[in-house]
């Protein structure tokens, strides 16, 4: 056995296979939608992202917000997939996971963290009526700059959260993400 043989046979595990990483502080995966690419993680069990942030920046902000072990490990992200899929398929109206907004500002977190509340499947409101709703009634603007950088897109939907006119304004995906998820919705 030369000397390159014997140092990677001592990076195979027992069974002889490749070795088992250890599991990450925070687990990612790059999931292709009808809507576009999300990038999905979890950290001690909770999703922190599903944004459609490119993968440098998204993996950086993690880092510096909750752990610098950020690894790609789509399995521990399996769950969170299937419902995604399920609810872009129309098969899901309410996502069964728990949330950790530790990449949201201090204002996003009053803004998303009752968002459901305020929205129901198929339903939308304003950013004003919202603003008004969290005891901040002239900052419209503010909450809608808070949800144009949710953290957690579609888990938390700001999609469905539009202008008083009912124009469809910004949205992290691209307006038509946000149209193909209140059509979406409306179809229910």
């Amino acid at each position: 056995m030369n000397d390159l043989e014997s140092r990677l046979s001592r990076l195979t595990s027992a069974t002889g296979g490749p070795p088992v990483l250890p599991a990450a502080d925070v687990s990612y995966a790059l999931h292709d939608t009808q809507i576009g690419t999300l990038l999905l993680a979890t950290a001690a069990g909770r999703v922190v992202a599903s944004s459609f942030g490119d993968e440098e920046t998204m993996t950086n902000r993690l880092a510096r917000a909750i752990s610098p072990r950020v690894l790609r490990q789509p399995a521990a992200l399996d769950d969170v997939r299937r419902q995604l899929d399920e609810f872009l398929d129309g098969r899901r109206h309410e996502f069964d996971l728990e949330v950790d907004l530790a990449l949201a500002t201090p204002f996003q977190r009053l803004v998303l963290s009752d968002l459901p509340s305020h929205t129901s499947y198929g339903r939308t409101t304003t950013y004003g009526r919202l603003a008004g709703e969290i005891d901040r009634p002239k900052a419209a603007r503010a909450v809608g700059t808070a949800l144009g950088a949710n953290p957690l897109c579609v888990v938390l939907p700001c999609h469905r959260v539009i202008g008083a006119s009912g124009a469809l304004t910004g949205y992290a995906g691209g307006l038509d993400a946000k149209r193909f998820l209140l059509n979406l919705e409306s179809k229910s």
